[in-house]
């Protein structure tokens, strides 16, 4: 199969409206072409006038390893066009940014989840290249998620950076999709193009959404695998959480949760008689792991890991967003006086706890903690929204 950036590198029609025309490319290490060439280089070796660059959360390098780490702007040193911060001092681009090119080649890698800032990075971009009258290309990629939606959808008034409409967590769209959903949700008047990817299959196996002939490349420092990318729309939900997430381990997002004050084997087994269809589609392991930095730094923590590969996986089974909330739940009713949720600011949100950021209102941290709601309640809640959510985007799908 092809990916949008190869598509465009070898069709010369596609390219075509290009020529004569400021280009700029949103990218970062995962832009890369089939043979691993990164976009910003294969882009300009074809002849393309690429007059800035720009990098999203993590920057264009991806070495910026934590939430709420800025990039600077830079000039980058090999073609000497400037290199735009969208984490920085602005998460907007600003009029002078816009001013740089006529068309944004939108080139990122996304993991298919409401919470990964490039879906709202792809958002802000469209709505300043409305009001200052250019041109956005996404260059499509897969979502390594697949198709299958879940979660609530996010609640009015609760729009932030980790949250720019209301979707639910796992959103099963493409970037070049969601594009499309964006502009017909907000009424933008934008010129708006998606080069499609030629083959991609996003309910087939193995793969269910990431092709086997392509390698894994990190679209941010910690989404280091397919199986991370797989759970992430339920164990980003730790980074709401005192309990950790499994920074500072080569397994970071791939751990259901761990701590040095918590049973696993026991917070396992309570899951399994609350609500045992929800640990369906992927196996669960008992881990330690000391991690070097981070939440519980420097000490032993028991957890569990998440398998959503090989033969434990059932792509339509495998629900992470209930694993995880079923996680939380199984350690409420353990542990009753447990400071699960973690009051800190959250992608610049000073005032509402993070777990409410990250899903998207306070719904689950009161069903967490409420001792009468059961995984009924919770079911019957994502379950309806998961349907509107299907029936909102089926116009907006291009495979």
């Amino acid at each position: 199969m092809k990916f949008g950036i190869d598509r465009l590198l070898a069709e010369p029609a596609l390219r075509a409206p290009l020529e004569g025309k400021r280009v700029a490319l949103v990218a970062h290490p995962a832009s890369v072409t089939a043979d691993l060439t990164h976009s910003l280089d294969a882009l300009i070796a074809a002849g393309l006038n690429v007059t800035s660059a720009f990098g999203p959360q993590h920057g264009l390098k991806g070495d910026k390893q934590d939430n709420m780490v800025e990039t600077a702007d830079e000039t980058d040193p090999h073609y000497g066009i400037p290199v735009f911060s969208l984490y920085g001092e602005l998460r907007r681009p600003s009029g002078q940014m816009m001013s740089s090119a006529d068309v944004f080649l939108f080139d990122l890698q996304d993991l298919g989840c409401r919470i990964y800032t490039f879906v709202t990075t792809l958002l802000y971009l469209l709505e300043e290249a409305a009001r200052h009258g250019k041109s956005v290309w996404v260059l499509d990629r897969p979502n390594p998620a697949g198709r299958p939606v879940e979660g609530t959808l996010l609640a009015p008034g609760q729009e932030s950076f980790v949250g720019a409409a209301p979707m639910p967590m796992r959103h099963g769209l493409t970037m070049g999709e969601m594009g499309h959903w964006f502009i017909r949700h907000f009424g933008l008047d934008v010129d708006y193009r998606v080069v499609e990817m030629e083959g991609w299959r996003p309910d087939d196996g193995p793969g269910f959404g990431w092709p086997e002939d392509r390698i894994w490349i990190n679209p941010s420092p910690n989404a280091a695998s397919l199986n991370m990318a797989r759970a992430y729309a339920g164990t980003v939900m730790l980074e709401g959480a005192n309990l950790s997430e499994g920074r500072g381990t080569t397994r970071p997002l791939e751990i259901l949760f761990g701590a040095p004050d918590v049973d696993a084997k026991a917070i396992l087994a309570e899951m399994e008689r609350l609500a045992p269809e929800w640990l369906a589609g992927c196996a669960l392991r008992e881990c330690w792991f000391t991690p070097t930095f981070h939440k519980h730094a420097g000490t032993l923590c028991n957890g569990l890991m998440v398998h959503a590969e090989g033969g434990f996986y059932d792509h339509r089974g495998f629900r992470p967003w209930r694993l995880q909330a079923l996680a939380f739940k199984a350690i409420r009713r353990l542990y009753p006086d447990y400071p699960i949720w973690r009051d800190f600011p959250y992608e610049y949100e000073f005032e509402r706890l993070a777990i409410d950021v990250i899903d998207g209102g306070p719904g689950l941290r009161e069903w967490v903690d409420d001792p009468e709601a059961e995984p009924d309640d919770l079911d019957a809640l994502a379950s309806a929204d998961e349907t509107d959510w299907q029936a909102e985007i089926a116009d907006s799908l291009l495979y």
